[in-house]
């Protein structure tokens, strides 16, 4: 795309969503950045990026920006769904409240700003969404059931949205990171610390700690070919601005060794690749 876009990018606060908002700015796009915190985008306000406060799990914040930024320019012609974070805990310890809002954040903002946006270009007859999804949209570890499940619902709404719409003129595209060094493994691990208030019996606790112990160690992530926040926003900047997207671009090496075997091998054998790199519960 030569002619500058308008673009709307959700989790701008760092890692993958800042770099993006960069990057598509240098390249002379109308860049909207959002986050929850308007703290946290200060310095890409002073770099002449347009900011907002935006929540994807509250509909007045969502139905605001998109309006904001229509009013300016009439139709948002790129969403880049980045806002997300990881939930990371044993299915049987997971309360209803923690499992709804993984999926507030990863499925339903996402849904919902989708459709936001889609009349503006539906009008314009022309239009991209960029989801984030991540190569856990394709397997599952252990500890990792419900953010894996949002990213599965991810690729499954993606999925069928691209046909949806490719009649329309609007263009549905879905990334897939690997491990990257971004703030994302921190706030992972925060997520598996046990309720200190809790005064019931806990028999994943051993589990929890290895499998913080595992996201927390930066060894670990550079092991499995973590990419930096800069190299993956040049995909995302890619399949928001290819003339003719793919429909899935994947991000690093292990993102895409890991799908596809998970495509070719047997479940008990990939079963056995999840036992050799995850820590597993054990009888107490």
């Amino acid at each position: 795309m030569t002619t500058p876009q308008t673009v709307l990018i959700t989790g701008c606060s760092s890692g993958m969503g800042r770099e993006t908002a960069l990057a598509l700015h240098r390249l002379g796009h109308r860049v909207h950045a959002t986050a929850r915190r308007p703290d946290s985008l200060a310095d890409l306000a002073a770099q002449g990026i347009n900011t907002h406060p935006l929540d994807v799990t509250d509909e007045p914040s969502m139905t605001a920006v998109v309006a904001a930024v229509e009013a300016e320019h009439g139709q948002v012609d790129i969403l880049i769904n980045n806002a997300a974070y990881g939930l990371h805990m044993p299915v049987e310890t997971a309360s209803p409240d923690e499992v709804r809002a993984q999926f507030d954040t990863n499925v339903f903002g996402l849904v919902r700003m989708a459709q936001l946006v889609l009349p503006g270009m539906r009008r314009a007859g022309h239009g991209r969404i960029v989801n984030i999804s991540s190569m856990g949209g394709r397997f599952s570890p252990p500890g990792g059931a419900f953010y894996h499940a949002s990213k599965h619902a991810v690729e499954a709404i993606s999925d069928s949205l691209r046909l949806e719409v490719s009649g329309l003129g609007v263009r549905v595209v879905v990334v897939q990171p690997g491990p990257t060094l971004t703030e994302f493994g921190a706030t992972a691990v925060g997520t598996m610390q046990r309720d200190p208030a809790s005064e019931s019996p806990d028999p994943y606790a051993d589990f929890r700690r290895e499998l913080a112990a595992m996201y927390a160690d930066r060894t670990f992530t550079r092991s499995k070919g973590a990419v930096s926040a800069e190299t993956a926003a040049r995909v995302v900047v890619r399949a928001a601005t290819a003339a003719r997207p793919r429909a899935r671009y994947a991000i690093g090496t292990m993102a895409r060794a890991t799908m596809l075997a998970k495509r070719l091998l047997p479940d008990a054998a990939f079963d056995a690749v999840m036992r050799r790199n995850f820590p597993l519960p054990r009888t107490v």
